[in-house]
């Protein structure tokens, strides 16, 4: 490691995981240490992490804090901080949840329980939404303790999802889908039913489906420093999503765009509520009625986050000049066309149903203006670069087999 006054522990293995790591290594030459439940492919073959410590149990909050404790203990250098980042929605709430425990020996920026409470529940969340003039699809709510059938009048097409995630995800069951689309009341019940049986026991989100493909989804970035002021705003059009019925709503491409007007409504949303380090709010374009609707907002930077980076605002530098160094920055609305993708650029040019985005998607390769975080050009074990030649390949039939 470079002498630098920190050393990053990272909580998870994921894509997001490999996206933060390479951020340190490309900011300050660091190999960070990651923590996770089980090996994956994208950072298990990495040559740029310094090592993964692994606890099939980690989800478990006694495991998670003492396994935790155990990583700083190993790692600690004297004058050096811990500093903690999670990568996805349940280490990301365990880090929250036992934030007075794990202070002791780690530094990090997230905010309290009760907010993450009212920002992960969707009806805590969207109530908010309303209160700070935020537009949100038309939403019911449902709640899987009800006996009684879900009887309000809706127009359809109509989207079915979770209200907890992390919840729902305890309990894997066939069949199971990230968000169901439905075109009849005859297909509402069986849906519920099919939720209700795997033990799921909060509420669904029962929601107006906004018309339009993949590139009416939208994606913009925060970063609000420990003061809760707002260091860097983005706002991005999604190119492509994932088209698996587990992974809707995971972004595999995007190109970044500027619009003033949200950026700044959604600024004062986060800091009307004192909000404190990364948020990813996901939104669609209405045309129906010329609005972009948040759908909710992430507490942490997401899995395509690492364009902030590529463009020039290294997402671990907010985090380190912030907590490590305690500088406060000015505010940044970035402004630069950019292409961010993990899938080959066959499958944008072959797959992308908008032809203005299909067309410009093909002109920033051109121009060079685009990146692949998972080909990170430091990261030099051969086994790796041909694992993910191979999921490339795979990346191709899926789009090719599955249209959602």
């Amino acid at each position: 490691m470079t002498n630098q006054p920190f050393i990053p522990i990272i909580v998870g293995t994921d894509m997001n995981a490999y996206n933060m790591a390479i951020s340190f290594h490309e900011e300050y030459g660091i190999k960070p240490i990651l923590v996770g439940k089980e090996p994956l492919s994208f950072t298990s073959l990495s040559s740029i992490i310094k090592s993964i410590e692994l606890n099939p149990k980690l989800p478990e909050k006694k495991v998670f804090v003492s396994f935790l404790k155990e990583v700083a203990k190993k790692y600690a250098e004297p004058g050096k901080k811990m500093l903690l980042i999670g990568t996805n929605d349940l280490y990301v709430r365990m880090i929250i949840e036992n934030a007075a425990e794990l202070t002791s020996d780690f530094v990090f920026n997230y905010i309290s329980e009760p907010l993450m409470n009212d920002l992960l529940v969707k009806s805590n969340f969207y109530k908010l939404c309303a209160e700070h003039g935020i537009e949100a699809p038309a939403t019911y709510f449902y709640s899987c303790l009800d006996d009684k059938p879900f009887e309000e009048e809706v127009m359809f097409p109509i989207i079915i999802k979770p209200s907890n995630g992390v919840e729902y995800y305890k309990n894997p069951f066939d069949g199971m889908q990230k968000v169901y689309k439905v075109d009849s009341y005859a297909e509402i019940g069986p849906i519920i039913d099919t939720i209700k049986a795997s033990g799921y026991k909060e509420e669904l989100i029962i929601q107006d489906y906004i018309p339009g493909d993949d590139t009416y989804m939208w994606d913009s970035v925060f970063y609000m420093n420990s003061h809760g002021k707002a260091e860097l705003i983005t706002f991005a059009q999604v190119v492509l999503q994932e088209h698996t019925v587990t992974a809707i709503g995971n972004y595999t491409a995007l190109i970044t765009r500027y619009n003033e007007e949200v950026m700044l409504k959604l600024k004062g949303f986060l800091e009307a509520l004192n909000y404190v380090g990364y948020a990813n709010f996901d939104l669609k374009y209405d045309e129906r009625d010329g609005k972009f609707k948040v759908f909710e907002v992430n507490i942490r930077q997401g899995r395509s986050s690492y364009y902030i980076t590529a463009c020039g605002h290294n997402m671990a530098k907010y985090f380190v000049d912030d907590i490590i160094h305690g500088q406060q920055k000015p505010l940044t609305l970035l402004n630069e066309k950019f292409l961010f993708t993990v899938v080959p650029k066959i499958v944008l040019k072959k797959f992308v149903a908008n032809s203005e985005v299909r067309a410009e998607a093909k002109a920033l390769i051109r121009a060079g203006k685009y990146v692949n975080p998972l080909f990170y050009k430091k990261d030099t074990h051969f086994k790796r670069k041909f694992y993910l030649f191979a999921r490339q390949i795979n990346y191709y039939r899926k789009y090719k087999n599955s249209q959602w």
